[in-house]
C-alpha cells in the first residue's frame, strides 16, 4: 500500500503535490518522493521518512514546473530502509519517464528475465516499480515513430503493459515534454480517482490520486474513478483523453482499503469508506449478539481511529454504552504499516494509552478494524487488564486474516499471521482475550458493496482466492523465501 498523486496545473505544482502527499501520509511512512516537469526538463527529489521531514526549502525550490507527481511509500517489496528504492523511478528513454506506483506485481521473476534478456534493459534494484517503468518505457518506445507522441501510441503501449504485467498497479507517470499518464490494472485492485477544476482563462487543471480526499481538499470536482484497465493521458495544456486498454477488465477492488487502509473521509469506487465502516459495525453487532454473552458487557470501546465507526454502530445496535478508553498519540506511525515486527511491538504502547478510570472493574468489549499479526491486539488486551478490566471480549470488524496478501499490503508470509492454521479459540488464547469474535466473510463483502453495482471484492487474505488467477503455492513459497531480498 502506497499513496500516489499526479497533477497538471496552470501554475507551479510543487506545493500542491506536497500538500496532497501530506493528506496521503497514512498510506505510507517509509519514504516519499516528488517529481515535476518543466517543459522537457524533469526534476526529482526523494528521501526516507515522512513528508513533513523529507523536504527542505531548497528541495521545493528545485521542483519547477506545472506538472508533477508524488509518492508516499510503505514497502511491500524490496528493502524498506533503502533510499534507492524510494519512488519515483526514472528512465531516460523515450523522452524521459518518471513513474510512481501503488500495488504489487506478481510476475516479477518473468519480467526481470524478459527485461534483461529480451528488452536489454538494466535493473538496479529489487523494486517492482522499476520493473513497471521499464516495461512501460520499452512498450512506448515500440510505438514512437518520430519526435511527436500521440495519445493513440500511449494507449497502445498501455495495452501491451496490461498483457505483460500481472498483479495490482495504480500508476502515474510524467513523460518529459509530452504529458501526464495514469493507468490502473485490469482488476482495479488499487484505487485511483480523477478530478478536475477550472482555472479561468488557463482552462482545466487535473489531478489523479489514490483517495478522493486529495481532490476535495484542493477544490477539485471528482470526475470519476479510473476504470480497471483504463489509461488517462493529459497534455501540459490540460487536454485529457482516456481509453480502455485491457481486453477483459473486471472491477474487483481491495476490501482492506475499506476495512483499514483508506481515510474515512474518502470515497473510492463509489463507496464511502466511512459509511462502509458503519455497515461493518452493524453486521458485526449481529455476530457478537449470536456468539458472545453480551448481557455481561459494560462498555464498548474502539481502538482509535479506524475502528471507531464500527464500534459506534456495535454499541448502538447492542444497546451498550460506548466509551473511549484508549488515548492515541497521533505522533506515532500506524503500527500495521511499521516496517518490522519488533518496531510494531515497540510502538504499540507509545501509540496507545489505556485510561484506568474507563476500565477498572468493567467487562470490556473492544472493537478493532482487523487482526493481522496479533502483536497490537495482544498488547491491547494486556493494557486493558493492567488498567483494571475484569473481562475482555475482543472483536474484529474484518474476518480472520489467514492467507498472505500479494497485491500491495505487507502480509507476504503466512507465518506472520496469527490466524493462519489456528481456530478462533486458539487465537483468543494467543491474544489473551476471554472471548474473540470475528466478522463473517460474507457480511464484510455485503457491508462494503451495499448500494453499489460492485459484485466482487479482492479478499485473498481472508479467503485464499487470488483474483488475478496466477498466484500459485510455488509463488507464495518463493515470496516467503525472498521476503527481505
Amino acid at each position: 500500500m502506497c499513496g500516489i498523486v499526479g497533477l497538471v496545473s496552470s501554475g507551479p505544482v510543487n506545493q500542491q503535490v506536497y500538500d496532497a502527499l501530506a493528506l496521503l501520509q497514512h498510506r505510507g511512512q517509509d519514504s516519499t518522493g516528488i517529481a515535476t516537469a518543466e517543459g522537457r526538463v524533469l526534476h526529482m527529489t526523494k528521501a526516507k521518512g515522512q513528508v513533513r521531514e523529507a523536504y527542505r526549502t531548497r528541495d521545493m525550490r528545485s521542483l519547477l514546473g506545472t506538472m508533477g507527481l508524488g509518492h508516499v511509500r510503505y514497502a511491500t517489496r524490496g528493502t524498506a530502509s533503502s533510499e534507492e528504492e524510494a519512488q519515483p523511478f526514472y528512465v531516460n528513454a523515450p523522452y524521459g519517464i518518471i513513474l510512481v506506483h501503488n500495488g504489487n506485481l506478481t510476475n516479477t521473476r518473468e519480467l526481470t528475465r524478459e527485461l534483461n534478456d529480451v528488452d536489454r534493459r538494466h535493473l538496479n534494484t529489487n523494486s517492482d516499480t522499476e520493473l513497471l517503468v521499464n516495461v512501460l518505457a520499452h512498450e512506448l518506445q515500440q510505438q514512437v515513430l518520430g519526435n511527436e507522441l500521440f495519445p493513440e501510441q500511449v494507449f497502445a503501449a498501455i495495452s501491451r503493459v496490461h498483457e505483460r504485467v500481472e498483479g495490482s498497479y495504480a500508476a502515474i507517470a510524467l513523460i518529459a515534454g509530452q504529458g501526464l499518464l495514469a493507468f490502473r490494472d485490469p482488476f482495479g485492485i488499487r484505487p485511483l480517482v480523477l478530478g478536475r477544476r477550472t482555472s479561468g482563462l488557463a482552462g482545466d487543471e487535473w489531478v489523479v490520486a489514490s483517495e478522493s480526499l486529495v481532490l476535495e481538499a484542493g477544490d477539485y470536482e471528482v470526475v470519476r474513478d479510473l476504470a480497471p484497465g483504463e489509461a488517462v493521458f493529459i497534455t501540459p495544456d490540460g487536454q485529457m483523453e482516456s481509453r480502455q486498454c485491457a481486453a477483459n477488465p473486471r472491477l474487483i477492488p481491495c476490501s482492506f482499503e475499506y476495512v483499514y487502509l483508506a481515510r474515512p473521509d474518502s470515497v473510492m469506487n463509489g463507496i464511502s469508506v466511512y459509511e462502509a465502516r458503519l455497515r461493518l459495525g452493524d453486521r458485526l453487532a449481529n455476530t457478537i449478539a449470536q456468539y458472545a454473552p453480551t448481557g455481561n458487557i459494560d462498555v464498548v470501546m474502539p481502538i482509535p481511529d479506524s475502528s471507531r465507526p464500527a464500534a459506534m454502530q456495535v454499541a448502538q445496535k447492542l444497546g451498550i454504552e460506548y466509551r473511549e478508553g484508549f488515548y492515541k498519540n497521533r505522533y506515532v506511525g500506524r503500527t500495521f504499516i511499521m516496517p518490522g515486527q519488533a518496531e510494531r511491538k515497540r510502538s504499540v504502547k507509545q501509540k496507545l494509552n489505556a485510561m484506568s478510570s474507563e476500565f477498572r472493574g468493567k467487562n470490556i468489549l473492544i472493537v478493532d478494524d482487523s487482526i493481522v499479526r496479533g502483536t497490537t491486539s495482544q498488547e491491547i488486551v494486556e493494557m486493558a487488564r493492567a488498567a483494571g478490566a475484569n473481562e475482555v471480549t475482543f472483536t474484529s470488524a474484518a474476518p480472520p486474516v489467514r492467507y498472505p496478501h500479494v497485491y500491495g499490503i505487507n502480509m507476504p508470509t503466512s507465518r506472520e499471521l496469527v490466524a493462519h492454521g489456528r481456530k478462533i479459540p486458539d487465537i483468543a488464547r494467543e491474544l489473551g482475550a476471554d472471548h474473540l469474535i470475528y466478522q463473517e466473510v460474507a457480511d464484510m463483502q455485503a457491508a462494503i458493496v451495499e448500494g453499489t453495482d460492485i459484485t466482487e471484492l479482492e479478499m485473498s487474505c481472508f479467503t485464499g482466492d487470488y483474483v488475478t488467477g496466477t498466484v500459485s503455492p510455488e509463488y507464495l513459497e518463493w515470496v516467503e523465501a525472498n521476503q527481505n531480498s
